[in-house]
């Protein structure tokens, strides 16, 4: 092995007027390989820009937080690390709560304020833009529609949406269960209405008897949750095309990352809708993407924000699914990032596999607020600042950073000035981002809604008992048999969208679903 190998890194040049303790922070981010450049070190009050802090490129994919109170600069966070990951090449899914990180596909403007923060912080800072897609959930809002299936979706996140509980959710994963062996297609939410209505009728009933049943009173649980869900305007995100999640890993012509922007702002006062579809995308990343292990850089960056919604009133098999994910998607090449207020809005076992932190300022004005502040200073490594202090006073644009290093190891903590984007710091122009949308080679594809047969067509032709015993002839003659109906075990099809959905029943229906880890499930591509 070569001392270069062995050797701990030096302190980076310009580093050398620096007092020790902070010396040894600097050479902590003294990375060979590619890496990001989040800002500059602080230290005593001062900012030293020959002291950058980094992170390492290949190891973005092991997942990260970005933290802090609202107004301390998160969002600027999202939008300077996922310029930096598309100059190099990598893919970014970036959620848009607010509506105001379109600005990243024009150059930004310069200015006193940029100026100033690049100085500080030894940045060449110069206007630039990245090729962005602008998608919306369902359509409402600016860009392509992102819609998924009822089926693609899947019962355990569609339970969670509508706010079921443990056994309105296992009902639900046994019409999941009854429409796939029927080879029933649920595209839309009209799908699921029919196949509820029709299992609480009385030829529906005799059909799940030998599987447990759906009983009135669940069944009108979900046909309300689902009526209340539609009043709200949520149908249109259920439906065909479905958009698919490989559209997320595309590079430009000129080899740069494409930034996929999912504009969350018309819907944002429904949080646990986007945070629930924000899984179901990643979900289906999950599923689609092989293995391929460590690599020189990660496939694809998801930024996941306001993530403690996703996280609210979960029941103990979602946050399982949930850290499950999180814990093999590593291994494809997608790193998460989780974007909060604190640390312990996220839970342990998630936590616990976020490498790399950018912790904000924190505010402590309530006994709460203290608690939330002491519970943050305990997930970082032992550092030589006072964090609980540091924390509270911490500028607009400055963070606490610790990261994994080249090697796996956390880096040394360190309070950052951090650079300012070189994109537009706010929302493009409304005609402006419309023509691109237009313009997308994706607008073709997804743009229209489809509305072809399904569920809800097949069962609207089948006719009803009375009508069938009126179109029978009456037998004149010793008649040939009418060939008898198969039962539900006889006609488990077995059909390519539907092959990994659950065979067993109880309180195991809708949970042993192979596809994906919330089952999940899509006709083959």
């Amino acid at each position: 092995m070569s001392d270069s190998e062995t050797a701990p890194p030096a302190a980076p040049e310009g580093a050398d007027a620096l007092p020790e303790e902070a010396r040894k922070i600097a050479s902590g981010y003294a990375f060979t390989g590619p890496a990001l450049d989040l800002g500059a070190l602080l230290w005593d009050g001062r900012c030293h820009p020959g002291a950058p802090v980094r992170i390492p490129l290949p190891m973005l994919n092991r997942h990260g937080l970005v933290a802090g109170a609202t107004g301390t600069g998160k969002t600027k966070t999202l939008q300077l690390i996922a310029e930096q990951l598309s100059a190099q090449g990598v893919p970014v899914f970036l959620a848009d709560i607010k509506g105001d990180l379109s600005g990243i596909a024009r150059p930004g403007q310069d200015g006193d304020r940029v100026h100033k923060r690049s100085g500080e912080v030894g940045q060449e800072w110069a206007p630039a833009a990245f090729p962005a897609e602008f998608l919306a959930l369902g359509g409402l809002g600016h860009g392509i529609p992102v819609r998924a299936t009822v089926t693609s979706f899947g019962p355990v996140l569609l339970a969670k949406v509508l706010r079921l509980n443990q056994t309105q959710e296992q009902s639900l994963g046994l019409i999941f269960h009854y429409a796939d062996t029927k080879g029933l297609e649920l595209v839309d939410l009209k799908d699921l209405r029919a196949v509820v209505a029709f299992l609480t009728s009385d030829e529906g009933r005799a059909e799940l008897k030998d599987i447990g049943g759906l009983s009135k009173a669940t069944a009108g649980v979900i046909l309300r949750s689902l009526t209340a869900f539609e009043t709200q305007g949520m149908a249109d995100f259920f439906g065909e095309p479905e958009f698919d999640t490989a559209g997320f890993l595309r590079t430009a012509e000129d080899g740069r990352g494409v930034v996929s922007v999912l504009e969350l702002a018309a819907v944002q006062d429904r949080p646990q809708l986007f945070s629930t579809f924000l899984m179901w995308l990643l979900a289906d990343l999950f599923h689609d993407l092989p293995e391929i292990g460590d690599t020189d850089r990660p496939r694809l960056v998801f930024f996941f924000d306001e993530a403690h919604l996703l996280f609210d009133d979960a029941s103990r098999a979602f946050l399982d699914s949930i850290t499950q994910t999180v814990r093999l998607i590593r291994s494809k090449g997608v790193g998460v990032f989780f974007v909060t207020q604190t640390p312990k809005d996220v839970p342990a076992d998630v936590l616990g596999q976020l490498g790399n932190r950018v912790q904000h300022a924190l505010r402590a004005f309530t006994p709460d607020d203290q608690k939330a502040l002491k519970a943050t200073v305990q997930t970082f490594p032992r550092s030589a600042y006072d964090l609980e202090e540091l924390l509270t006073g911490l500028g607009t644009g400055e963070a606490v950073v610790t990261v994994l290093s080249e090697n796996g190891a956390p880096t040394p903590v360190a309070a950052t000035r951090l650079r300012a984007p070189e994109s537009l710091m706010g929302p493009v122009d409304t005609d402006e981002l419309d023509r691109a949308v237009r313009a997308s080679s994706l607008h073709g594809r997804y743009a229209q809604a489809v509305d072809r047969e399904s569920a809800f067509e097949r069962l609207s032709a089948r006719p009803a008992p009375a009508e069938a015993a009126a179109s029978t002839p009456a037998p004149a003659k010793a008649p040939k048999a009418p060939k008898e109906e198969p039962s539900l075990v006889e006609q488990v099809v077995g059909s390519g969208m539907f092959k990994s959905l659950a065979r067993s029943v109880g309180t195991q229906i809708g949970r042993e679903i192979t596809r994906s880890l919330f089952g999940t499930a899509r006709r083959r591509r």
